[in-house]
């Protein structure tokens, strides 16, 4: 059974993939089965990846203010799929605030460049400061 650690991952590269132009249905299907996100981790990632897909505008102006320098559209494809995720987490659900930016952090070491670690901890802080 795949981890809510896991699952982000798998959350991150759709959006990233969406982003791209590349995610269809049967795409999503497909990278969740080969991933072996099954069951309530299926439904966990469904219901994260609709969550963040209906709430896109509100999310990316909620970002767009927090950064000072740049723009969403500006930053990394992974980079802006990361905050996009955490910031949904932080605002929609009952995730603890810390937790959300910790798995964001590890997902920023892991998918994105070398200063998004920071990045994304100092958006993601200044988000749930509000």
């Amino acid at each position: 059974m795949a981890t809510r650690h896991q699952v982000r991952q798998c959350i991150v590269s759709l959006l990233y993939a969406r982003d791209m132009g590349t995610q269809t249905a049967e795409f999503k299907n497909e990278f969740l089965e080969e991933k072996k996100i099954r069951n309530k981790q299926k439904e966990f990632t469904e219901d994260l990846f609709k969550g963040i897909l209906a709430n896109l505008n509100m999310l990316d102006e909620m970002l767009n203010e927090k950064l000072s320098e740049h723009k969403l559209d500006d930053i990394g494809v992974v980079e802006r799929a990361i905050l996009r995720l955490g910031a949904y987490e932080i605002k929609f659900t009952d995730t603890d605030d810390a937790v959300v930016i910790n798995e964001a952090i590890e997902l920023a070491k892991e998918m994105g460049s070398e200063t998004a670690p920071k990045f994304v901890n100092g958006v993601l802080d200044a988000l749930r400061a509000k």
